[in-house]
């Protein structure tokens, strides 16, 4: 008869593994940084486009940012990720398409019965 090993290569060593606690403060301070920028911009701009604009790419930043550390996105192959990128690319262009049109049939609605 044959002897077999039956060591798994696999087995826990019962070691339990470092805490990542440098890559958590990294993401903690890139978050800060971003929302102390976006603090910033609240109370030394007037409101407005610009601000607002502003606002929404930094918001998206973060929402980025977000995914890919914790969603562990950034690990993943480049074809996943831009299955991902695309279609929320196409759908912020779909948001902002729709509002620019929404607003030009709103104002000419107004203007007719004016």
């Amino acid at each position: 008869m044959a002897s077999h090993s039956h060591h798994n290569e696999f087995e826990h060593t019962g070691e339990i593994p470092k805490p990542q606690t440098k890559i958590i403060w990294k993401t903690f301070v890139i978050l800060c940084v971003v929302t102390a920028i976006e603090f910033a911009f609240a109370f030394m701009m007037d409101a407005g486009t610009l601000r607002n604009t502003i606002f929404i790419l930094l918001t998206i930043v973060k929402a980025f940012y977000i995914v890919a550390e914790f969603m562990h996105l950034k690990h993943e192959v480049k074809g996943l990720i831009w299955s991902i990128l695309i279609p929320s690319v196409l759908l912020i262009w779909l948001l902002v398409a729709l509002l620019v049109e929404g607003t030009f049939y709103g104002e000419s609605v107004f203007n007719y019965f004016q």
